[in-house]
């Protein structure tokens, strides 16, 4: 196993549960699922097909003769109807009506909608697990103040449930995206060589009727609702890159999680879980590097330009079919499931077990909080019989004193100090420091973030509560 070129994806970072859904023997059964759907709706449908033969072959839908299939491809060179051949070895009876009428891409490309719309709902209960963890986080933290940043430059005051909030906002429209795409997705049916179905037009005499029923019969069959109406060969490659434009949407919203998470870190104010065992650097022993979101942010980095494959192969198909879509197809498609399930995986494990150091929060507030107070100082002042603009020009002054002591001498802040040596604005340095509560600044912080947790992320957890249960295994 040591001599040959091995996927990080499915050695490091994604799920057993992923990697089956796009492992072939998940698409060699599907195959053969499908095959047995279209005997059922053909014999529905009055073709000579036996009860005996569906029976047959519904009897080995699950014990694929693999080596069987193998050497007849080392002859033939063509994977379906090594498996078609295959498969007839194991059902002699229904050998000769498996795959009747359809070309190639009824297996293909069926399996493939079928195979990403499971891995989208795999996907879609650990986005909602993420939400439900990080809407623990945001309540229990709704009312901690912490300095806010704009340009990562200290702003207005807001809470630390508050800011979690606006992490949950982007996976939450992640939600809505994957689940508009869901209701979406469709099966191709049995279109045929160039979706014309016209070798089931010659099966069924020429009957209309039929063949505009056996598509929505074999989508049924499959658990679809419906099929695309109308199609080349195959499906329209537009489908796979609305796919991966959705994977990379909630990998943007993770790294944009993760970036937060390494600067707070770097601030020492929030940290991700860090194992007893866990060693940080190979030569600072004492480092405590945010590892699980430096890796989300590198894995989204790869999703976020996969994402751009299947936007390139739909651009340049030919007409009704041309196959330079498989190559990148089986990459692209495949390895952007595997990387968002990773991205996930690691989401669900840090936001699990993030660690809040309330008193680094406080002490960099307090430390900030005179120059934010000043609006409210200078309102008191005017109420008081002071002029604005003097006392604006005033405070101005005074904080471009109290900052350069700061960050030029290495002193503490006593913007207040000075302000209440100030005789215009008529207040000592005690009532200055009696109305220094951060819980005055942080606005409707904690309001908000009962509000929207309430009316917007509760009702979706509530009908979801089956996703929210789930573990995730970091394997390194």
């Amino acid at each position: 196993m040591y001599d040959r070129y091995q996927t990080p994806l499915a050695e490091r970072y994604a799920s057993k549960e992923m990697q089956y859904i796009f492992s072939p023997d998940k698409k060699f059964k599907t195959w053969r699922k499908l095959w047995i759907a279209l005997a059922e709706a053909e014999k529905e449908l009055g073709l000579d097909i036996t009860d005996e033969q569906i029976e047959e072959l519904k009897a080995h839908a699950e014990d694929i003769n693999y080596e069987v299939a193998k050497e007849r491809e080392a002859i033939v060179r063509h994977d379906v109807m090594s498996h078609v051949y295959a498969y007839g070895v194991q059902c002699p009876k229904a050998k000769g009506i498996i795959h009747l009428g359809a070309t190639s891409c009824y297996v293909g490309d069926n399996t493939d909608l079928i195979i990403m719309t499971e891995a989208l709902k795999l996907v879609r209960k650990k986005l909602i697990c993420v939400i439900a963890q990080l809407a623990k986080f945001a309540d229990k933290y709704k009312d901690l103040p912490t300095l806010a940043f704009t340009h990562f430059q200290p702003a207005q005051p807001t809470s630390v449930g508050k800011r979690a909030t606006l992490w949950i906002n982007e996976f939450m429209l992640d939600l809505e995206d994957l689940d508009h795409l869901l209701s979406t997705m469709k099966l191709l049916g049995s279109k045929g060589t160039t979706g014309t179905q016209a070798s089931f037009l010659e099966l069924f005499n020429g009957d209309h009727e039929k063949i505009r029923k056996i598509d929505k019969m074999i989508a049924n069959k499959m658990g679809f609702e419906d099929v695309y109406p109308v199609s080349g060969q195959t499906y329209s490659r537009k489908v796979d890159t609305r796919v991966l434009n959705v994977l990379a949407g909630i990998a943007a919203s993770a790294h944009k999680f993760s970036n937060d998470i390494r600067l707070l870190q770097h601030l020492k104010e929030v940290e991700e879980p860090f194992e007893k065992g866990q060693i940080g650097s190979s030569a600072m022993a004492y480092k405590r590097n945010p590892m699980r979101s430096e890796r989300i942010a590198s894995l989204a980095d790869y999703v976020i330009c996969d994402a751009l494959n299947p936007a390139i192969v739909s651009s340049t198909q030919w007409f009704e079919r041309t196959l330079d879509d498989s190559a990148n197809k089986r990459l692209s498609v495949p390895e952007g499931f595997l990387a968002v399930d990773g991205i996930l995986d690691l989401c669900i494990n840090v936001t699990d077990g993030l660690k809040v150091y309330d008193k680094v929060i406080t002490k960099r507030l307090m430390s900030e909080l005179p120059f934010m107070a000043t609006e409210n100082i200078m309102m008191d002042a005017v109420k008081a019989g002071g002029d604005r603009q003097e006392l604006h020009e005033k405070i101005r002054e005074l904080s471009m004193i109290a900052g350069k002591n700061v960050k030029e001498e290495g002193l503490d802040n006593n913007l207040l100090e000075l302000i209440a040596n100030e005789p215009m604005f008529n207040v000592t340095l005690e009532e200055l420091q009696k109305n220094l509560d951060p819980a005055k600044y942080i606005g409707r912080s904690k309001e908000q973030v009962s509000e929207y947790l309430e009316e917007v992320v509760n009702p979706i957890l509530k009908d979801n509560a089956d996703c929210l249960q789930m573990t995730a295994e970091i394997n390194v």
